[in-house]
């Protein structure tokens, strides 16, 4: 297929625990293929990025295989070790923010891209989505306002050139019943 050069260029940029969050509150589980082909009809898909936060122990491993399988999908995965630290109640705790992460790809790509589409709602990406605009580039946060509580700061919103609420996506992004693996049958 010859691609055409007046496709606007675009690059994802997911903050998977906050879209994790996100599609938990709207009850339903994401499609990460649906996903990729849903933004590839928008425009030439220069980069998928997805940051998590990696957890490296037995019991809490759950986010390695979804990071995996979407290396291998299509997706540039960035990742990084949770820091694991004992709370003052002597609770475990873990911490893996990957905004800082995020920023420096987006900042680093954003003068190959027409238009970048943020999976988040944290507030702390006002400031990087300011940036960005200033150079040229067109911003679309992907989030919802339809859960029981928003999931997206209200400064965020405001500050995108598009707003698009994740409830919308639902019928074209969510997993269904039987897109998941078939059990082994026993006897």
């Amino acid at each position: 297929m010859k691609r055409d050069a007046t496709r606007a260029k675009l690059a994802l940029f997911i903050d998977g625990a906050n879209l994790h969050a996100t599609a938990r509150a709207l009850h339903f589980e994401i499609d990460y293929k649906r996903l990729l082909s849903e933004f590839e009809l928008e425009g030439l898909m220069l980069r998928a990025f997805y940051f998590t936060a990696i957890v490296n122990d037995r019991e809490h491993a759950s986010a390695r295989p979804l990071a995996d399988w979407l290396s291998y999908n299509g997706y540039s995965v960035v990742t990084k070790a949770v820091e694991e630290f004992t709370d003052g109640g002597g609770r475990r705790k873990f911490k893996g923010n990957m905004d800082v992460e995020l920023a420096v790809a987006a900042m680093e790509v954003a003068d190959q891209i027409d238009q970048m589409v943020l999976f988040s709602g944290d507030g702390d990406f006002c400031s990087l989505v300011e940036a960005i605009q200033r150079r040229g580039v067109r911003v679309t946060v992907v989030s919802t306002l339809a859960s029981e509580m928003p999931m997206i700061a209200d400064g965020l919103r405001r500050q995108a050139d598009l707003f698009l609420d994740l409830a919308e996506l639902r019928p074209r992004i969510a997993r269904h019943l039987n897109d998941l693996p078939m059990r082994p049958r026993t006897i």
